[in-house]
């Protein structure tokens, strides 16, 4: 990753934990308590992986997974990036235990 790449994903970060902080972040990506796999797709979502790895990893249906990722895009919480369309997330998420 370049320096550029990387200043830019500092910088969602920072804007985005203004815009959505990790209690607010967690009652979009997770709305459920039992949502730990949600939660760790979400994680996944670094920009560099592609969404079938991120399937798979997660152990969540192809069908299910798309329709979460087409509902964090639509909440903002989620980008697409570069010509294959990683899916990028804001910032990832800590355990819910260290969300204060």
């Amino acid at each position: 990753m370049s320096t550029t790449e990387t200043l830019l994903k500092g910088i969602l970060a920072t804007v985005g934990r203004t815009a959505f902080p990790p209690d607010a972040l967690y009652k979009i990506v997770a709305p459920t308590t039992d949502s730990a796999k949600q939660v760790l797709a979400y994680n996944l979502c670094d920009g560099e992986t592609p969404q079938g790895e991120i399937g798979k990893k997660a152990k969540l249906d192809k069908g299910n997974l798309s329709r979460t990722i087409a509902k964090w895009i639509e909440a903002g919480v989620v980008i697409r990036v570069g010509a294959e369309g990683h899916p990028l997330h804001l910032y990832p998420l800590p355990p819910k235990k260290e969300v204060a």
